[in-house]
Protein backbone atom coordinates (compact mmCIF):
# COMPACT_ATOMS: atom_id res chain seq x y z
CA UNK A 1 0.00 0.00 0.00
CA UNK A 2 1.50 3.43 -1.13
CA UNK A 3 2.00 5.88 1.57
CA UNK A 4 -0.35 9.28 0.92
CA UNK A 5 2.18 12.19 1.57
CA UNK A 6 1.99 16.09 1.56
CA UNK A 7 4.93 17.77 0.20
CA UNK A 8 5.99 21.60 1.63
CA UNK A 9 8.64 22.92 -0.49
CA UNK A 10 10.85 25.70 -1.54
CA UNK A 11 12.69 24.61 -4.96
CA UNK A 12 15.30 24.69 -4.97
CA UNK A 13 17.60 22.41 -6.43
CA UNK A 14 18.08 19.74 -3.61
CA UNK A 15 14.00 19.79 -3.04
CA UNK A 16 13.88 18.77 -7.15
CA UNK A 17 15.93 16.08 -6.47
CA UNK A 18 13.32 15.07 -3.63
CA UNK A 19 10.19 15.79 -5.28
CA UNK A 20 11.60 13.68 -8.36
CA UNK A 21 11.96 10.34 -5.65
CA UNK A 22 8.57 11.02 -4.27
CA UNK A 23 6.94 11.25 -8.22
CA UNK A 24 8.90 8.18 -9.10
CA UNK A 25 8.39 5.33 -6.72
CA UNK A 26 5.36 3.54 -6.43
CA UNK A 27 5.81 3.64 -2.46
CA UNK A 28 4.23 7.56 -2.10
CA UNK A 29 1.10 9.00 -2.95
CA UNK A 30 1.52 12.72 -3.07
CA UNK A 31 -1.70 14.29 -2.40
CA UNK A 32 -0.75 18.02 -2.95
CA UNK A 33 2.46 19.85 -3.15
CA UNK A 34 3.07 23.44 -1.37
CA UNK A 35 5.08 26.01 -1.93
CA UNK A 36 6.73 28.89 0.82
CA UNK A 37 9.25 31.31 0.08
CA UNK A 38 13.31 30.39 0.71
CA UNK A 39 15.52 29.27 -1.55
CA UNK A 40 13.66 32.05 -3.80
CA UNK A 41 10.81 34.09 -3.42
CA UNK A 42 7.73 32.45 -3.52
CA UNK A 43 6.44 33.48 -7.19
CA UNK A 44 9.54 31.28 -8.23
CA UNK A 45 9.41 28.40 -5.76
CA UNK A 46 5.73 27.70 -6.83
CA UNK A 47 6.95 28.49 -10.80
CA UNK A 48 9.60 25.62 -10.17
CA UNK A 49 7.07 23.28 -8.80
CA UNK A 50 4.72 23.59 -11.63
CA UNK A 51 7.99 23.28 -13.80
CA UNK A 52 8.48 19.40 -11.92
CA UNK A 53 4.81 19.01 -12.49
CA UNK A 54 5.38 19.48 -16.26
CA UNK A 55 7.66 17.78 -16.80
CA UNK A 56 6.85 14.58 -15.14
CA UNK A 57 3.60 14.93 -16.65
CA UNK A 58 1.70 14.25 -13.18
CA UNK A 59 -1.54 15.35 -11.29
CA UNK A 60 -0.31 16.26 -8.34
CA UNK A 61 -2.04 19.77 -7.93
CA UNK A 62 0.07 22.66 -6.69
CA UNK A 63 -0.81 25.13 -4.08
CA UNK A 64 1.04 28.81 -3.77
CA UNK A 65 1.81 29.21 0.36
CA UNK A 66 3.29 31.79 2.03
CA UNK A 67 5.02 34.53 0.68
CA UNK A 68 7.14 35.65 3.74
CA UNK A 69 7.73 34.59 7.24
CA UNK A 70 5.84 34.97 10.37
CA UNK A 71 8.57 37.64 11.74
CA UNK A 72 11.55 37.42 10.34
CA UNK A 73 13.07 39.63 7.21
CA UNK A 74 12.60 37.29 4.07
CA UNK A 75 15.92 35.60 3.26
CA UNK A 76 17.35 34.23 0.17
CA UNK A 77 19.23 31.61 -1.38
CA UNK A 78 19.90 32.25 -5.03
CA UNK A 79 23.62 32.67 -4.72
CA UNK A 80 23.82 28.57 -4.43
CA UNK A 81 20.34 27.40 -6.49
CA UNK A 82 20.79 30.10 -8.79
CA UNK A 83 18.41 33.39 -10.17
CA UNK A 84 15.79 30.96 -10.68
CA UNK A 85 16.25 28.34 -8.20
CA UNK A 86 16.36 25.68 -10.32
CA UNK A 87 19.18 26.82 -13.06
CA UNK A 88 20.61 24.74 -15.51
CA UNK A 89 17.99 22.97 -17.36
CA UNK A 90 14.82 24.07 -20.38
CA UNK A 91 11.74 22.92 -18.14
CA UNK A 92 8.24 23.05 -20.07
CA UNK A 93 6.54 26.15 -20.63
CA UNK A 94 4.06 26.25 -17.71
CA UNK A 95 1.12 28.73 -16.91
CA UNK A 96 -0.50 29.92 -13.79
CA UNK A 97 -3.39 28.21 -14.94
CA UNK A 98 -1.76 25.31 -13.61
CA UNK A 99 -1.75 25.87 -10.28
CA UNK A 100 -4.44 24.73 -7.97
CA UNK A 101 -4.99 27.11 -5.75
CA UNK A 102 -3.20 30.02 -3.81
CA UNK A 103 -4.36 28.83 -0.75
CA UNK A 104 -1.63 25.88 0.36
CA UNK A 105 -3.34 25.84 4.59
CA UNK A 106 -6.74 25.71 3.06
CA UNK A 107 -5.88 22.83 1.04
CA UNK A 108 -3.75 21.42 3.10
CA UNK A 109 -6.53 20.89 6.13
CA UNK A 110 -8.92 20.20 3.20
CA UNK A 111 -6.59 17.01 2.07
CA UNK A 112 -6.01 16.57 6.02
CA UNK A 113 -9.58 16.43 7.10
CA UNK A 114 -11.03 14.37 4.23
CA UNK A 115 -8.35 11.56 4.75
CA UNK A 116 -9.47 8.13 5.45
CA UNK A 117 -5.81 7.44 7.16
CA UNK A 118 -3.14 9.54 8.50
CA UNK A 119 -0.94 11.37 6.03
CA UNK A 120 2.83 12.11 6.37
CA UNK A 121 3.72 15.69 5.97
CA UNK A 122 7.07 15.81 4.02
CA UNK A 123 8.75 19.35 4.76
CA UNK A 124 11.67 20.50 2.53
CA UNK A 125 11.80 24.23 2.84
CA UNK A 126 10.80 26.93 5.97
CA UNK A 127 8.18 25.80 7.83
CA UNK A 128 5.48 29.27 7.49
CA UNK A 129 2.76 27.08 5.88
CA UNK A 130 2.73 24.07 8.47
CA UNK A 131 3.28 26.52 11.42
CA UNK A 132 0.53 28.37 9.85
CA UNK A 133 -2.08 25.41 9.23
CA UNK A 134 -1.33 24.27 12.86
CA UNK A 135 -2.21 27.51 14.22
CA UNK A 136 -5.08 28.08 12.00
CA UNK A 137 -6.46 24.70 12.19
CA UNK A 138 -5.09 22.72 15.31
CA UNK A 139 -8.33 19.89 14.72
CA UNK A 140 -6.47 18.70 11.38
CA UNK A 141 -3.31 17.57 13.55
CA UNK A 142 -4.82 14.41 14.47
CA UNK A 143 -4.94 13.70 10.35
CA UNK A 144 -1.01 14.05 10.60
CA UNK A 145 1.02 10.60 11.01
CA UNK A 146 4.24 12.23 11.11
CA UNK A 147 6.15 15.10 9.86
CA UNK A 148 9.27 14.12 7.96
CA UNK A 149 11.51 17.42 8.01
CA UNK A 150 14.63 18.27 6.67
CA UNK A 151 15.91 21.21 8.66
CA UNK A 152 18.39 21.86 11.59
CA UNK A 153 21.56 20.82 12.87
CA UNK A 154 23.18 19.16 16.06
CA UNK A 155 26.25 21.37 15.60
CA UNK A 156 27.19 23.91 13.05
CA UNK A 157 24.79 25.79 10.82
CA UNK A 158 25.07 27.00 7.16
CA UNK A 159 24.05 30.03 7.35
CA UNK A 160 25.28 31.47 10.15
CA UNK A 161 27.86 29.78 12.57
CA UNK A 162 24.91 27.76 14.38
CA UNK A 163 21.83 27.78 12.53
CA UNK A 164 20.26 26.06 9.32
CA UNK A 165 18.65 27.90 6.57
CA UNK A 166 15.27 26.85 6.53
CA UNK A 167 15.37 27.30 10.52
CA UNK A 168 16.53 30.67 10.09
CA UNK A 169 14.22 31.59 7.63
CA UNK A 170 11.83 31.45 10.31
CA UNK A 171 12.29 29.99 13.62
CA UNK A 172 8.86 31.20 14.86
CA UNK A 173 7.93 28.45 12.24
CA UNK A 174 10.02 26.37 13.32
CA UNK A 175 9.25 26.77 17.27
CA UNK A 176 5.53 26.31 16.77
CA UNK A 177 6.12 22.66 14.73
CA UNK A 178 8.13 21.49 16.98
CA UNK A 179 6.40 21.69 19.58
CA UNK A 180 3.40 20.44 18.00
CA UNK A 181 2.70 17.34 20.05
CA UNK A 182 3.32 15.36 16.61
CA UNK A 183 6.22 12.40 15.92
CA UNK A 184 8.18 14.21 14.31
CA UNK A 185 11.57 13.09 12.26
CA UNK A 186 14.75 15.90 12.03
CA UNK A 187 16.70 15.59 9.15
CA UNK A 188 19.57 18.09 9.40
CA UNK A 189 22.74 19.20 8.04
CA UNK A 190 24.72 16.79 10.09
CA UNK A 191 23.22 13.63 7.85
CA UNK A 192 24.16 15.22 4.81
CA UNK A 193 27.42 16.76 5.02
CA UNK A 194 28.23 13.05 5.74
CA UNK A 195 26.41 11.38 2.69
CA UNK A 196 28.37 13.32 -0.18
CA UNK A 197 27.18 12.78 -3.71
CA UNK A 198 30.23 12.98 -5.34
CA UNK A 199 30.75 14.17 -8.95
CA UNK A 200 31.90 11.08 -10.40
CA UNK A 201 28.63 9.22 -9.42
CA UNK A 202 26.81 12.24 -10.25
CA UNK A 203 28.22 11.26 -13.90
CA UNK A 204 26.57 8.10 -13.86
CA UNK A 205 22.92 9.86 -13.75
CA UNK A 206 24.02 11.04 -17.40
CA UNK A 207 22.53 8.71 -19.34
CA UNK A 208 19.93 6.68 -17.87
CA UNK A 209 16.93 8.54 -18.64
CA UNK A 210 15.30 12.10 -19.10
CA UNK A 211 14.75 11.87 -15.13
CA UNK A 212 18.22 11.71 -14.62
CA UNK A 213 19.56 14.03 -17.06
CA UNK A 214 17.68 16.88 -16.18
CA UNK A 215 18.92 16.51 -12.82
CA UNK A 216 22.38 16.08 -13.63
CA UNK A 217 22.26 19.28 -15.57
CA UNK A 218 20.60 21.29 -12.96
CA UNK A 219 22.98 19.96 -10.15
CA UNK A 220 25.71 21.30 -12.05
CA UNK A 221 24.43 24.90 -10.98
CA UNK A 222 24.51 23.75 -7.10
CA UNK A 223 26.74 26.16 -5.20
CA UNK A 224 26.74 24.34 -1.94
CA UNK A 225 29.42 23.62 0.41
CA UNK A 226 32.29 21.70 -1.20
CA UNK A 227 30.93 21.57 -4.42
CA UNK A 228 34.23 20.53 -5.92
CA UNK A 229 34.07 17.42 -4.29
CA UNK A 230 30.48 17.22 -4.97
CA UNK A 231 26.93 17.91 -3.61
CA UNK A 232 25.02 17.54 -0.58
CA UNK A 233 21.38 16.23 -1.22
CA UNK A 234 19.87 18.08 1.97
CA UNK A 235 16.11 17.73 0.71
CA UNK A 236 16.51 14.36 -0.99
CA UNK A 237 17.11 12.48 2.25
CA UNK A 238 13.57 13.17 3.60
CA UNK A 239 12.36 10.76 0.89
CA UNK A 240 15.45 8.12 0.79
CA UNK A 241 15.03 7.85 4.78
CA UNK A 242 11.23 6.89 4.06
CA UNK A 243 12.24 4.01 1.70
CA UNK A 244 15.20 2.77 4.34
CA UNK A 245 15.18 4.04 7.52
CA UNK A 246 16.80 1.28 8.50
CA UNK A 247 19.81 2.50 7.03
CA UNK A 248 20.19 5.65 9.13
CA UNK A 249 21.31 6.03 13.09
CA UNK A 250 18.86 7.52 15.03
CA UNK A 251 18.80 9.37 18.34
CA UNK A 252 15.81 10.49 20.49
CA UNK A 253 16.44 14.48 21.68
CA UNK A 254 14.02 17.51 22.40
CA UNK A 255 14.95 20.38 20.32
CA UNK A 256 14.26 23.68 20.92
CA UNK A 257 14.63 26.76 18.55
CA UNK A 258 16.65 29.74 19.54
CA UNK A 259 14.31 33.20 18.94
CA UNK A 260 16.25 35.50 20.68
CA UNK A 261 20.00 35.30 20.92
CA UNK A 262 21.75 37.83 17.97
CA UNK A 263 24.35 35.56 17.15
CA UNK A 264 22.08 32.09 17.98
CA UNK A 265 18.70 32.83 16.51
CA UNK A 266 17.48 30.16 14.30
CA UNK A 267 19.56 26.99 15.84
CA UNK A 268 17.97 24.11 16.82
CA UNK A 269 19.57 23.32 20.22
CA UNK A 270 19.62 19.83 20.40
CA UNK A 271 19.43 17.76 23.62
CA UNK A 272 19.96 14.28 23.43
CA UNK A 273 19.97 13.29 27.38
CA UNK A 274 16.26 15.36 27.80
CA UNK A 275 13.76 12.41 29.31
CA UNK A 276 11.32 14.44 27.61
CA UNK A 277 12.40 14.52 24.05
CA UNK A 278 9.95 15.90 21.04
CA UNK A 279 11.86 14.31 18.28
CA UNK A 280 14.05 11.92 16.36
CA UNK A 281 17.15 13.18 15.17
CA UNK A 282 18.82 11.41 11.97
CA UNK A 283 22.41 11.47 12.72
CA UNK A 284 24.19 9.61 10.38
CA UNK A 285 23.77 6.67 7.64
CA UNK A 286 25.17 3.39 8.41
CA UNK A 287 25.32 2.48 4.79
CA UNK A 288 25.71 3.93 1.48
CA UNK A 289 22.52 1.97 0.30
CA UNK A 290 21.02 5.62 0.13
CA UNK A 291 23.28 6.00 -3.22
CA UNK A 292 21.55 2.86 -4.78
CA UNK A 293 18.07 3.83 -3.35
CA UNK A 294 18.36 7.48 -5.12
CA UNK A 295 19.41 6.02 -8.68
CA UNK A 296 17.48 3.04 -8.95
CA UNK A 297 14.05 5.26 -8.24
CA UNK A 298 14.70 7.54 -10.81
CA UNK A 299 15.41 4.49 -12.99
CA UNK A 300 11.54 4.57 -12.98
Amino acid sequence: MSLPIIIDTDPGIDDAAAIALALSHTKFDVKMISTVNGNVGVEKTTANALKLKAFFNSEVPIHRGASQPLISEIQDASHIHGESGMDGYQFPTISTSDLASSHAVEAMNEILSHSNEPITLVTLGPLTNIALLFNTYPECKNHVKEIIMMGGSTGRGNVTPLAEFNIYCDPEAAHIVFNAGLPLTMIGLDLARQSLFTHSYLDTLKDKNNTTQMLYHIFQHYRGEDFKEGIKLYDAFTILYLLDPKSYEIKEADVQIELQGSLTRGATVVDFESSYPNCSVVVSSINEHYKTIFLNTLKN
